[in-house]
């Protein structure tokens, strides 16, 4: 019951919304929990981009670099929808530096295409994966939704 009362209220804010808060904490990669200045709490899952899974290569990696870039730190959170599991899909600033573009940068993320097709988010992975950093260094990097898949 509790999960359909969030998905309801998830459902009534708008899709284009803009808000700040306060990161409490980091579940993977591309996934944190904020607590708004009304102190209630959301999980902003990072649009467009897709981190390795804990038990694959980088995995630790990515979610220690969301760590470092936000964790205890006020964010603008760029809304621009709800997931499946009713998480708040967006865009994250610290400042002006966008999380999901830093993960991209530092090879710590997919862009994923099969969910947004921004040019940018799709030109950042293309420059990470020629430099070969983060998991770009690896000679077959496994994306994440295959990783899933295998279990």
């Amino acid at each position: 019951m509790k999960t359909l009362w969030i998905l309801f209220l998830f459902a009534l804010l708008p899709a284009n919304e803009s808000f700040k808060a306060k990161v409490i904490g980091v579940t993977s990669g591309d996934a944190i929990v904020v607590k708004l200045d009304d102190k209630t709490q959301q999980i902003v899952r990072l649009e467009g981009i897709d981190c390795p899974e804990p038990k694959q290569a980088y995995g630790d990696s990515a979610k220690m670099a969301t760590v470092d870039l936000c964790f205890e730190k006020r964010v603008r959170v760029e809304k621009v929808g709800v997931d499946t599991y009713g998480r708040t899909l967006a865009f994250v600033y610290v400042n002006d530096v966008c999380i999901n573009k830093e993960l991209l940068r530092k090879g710590l993320a997919w862009h994923y295409k099969d969910f947004n097709n921004d040019p940018e988010l799709a030109q950042l992975e293309t420059e990470a994966r020629a430099k070969k950093v983060g998991l770009w260094s690896q000679p077959d990097p496994v994306a994440p939704w295959d990783f899933r898949h295998k279990k």
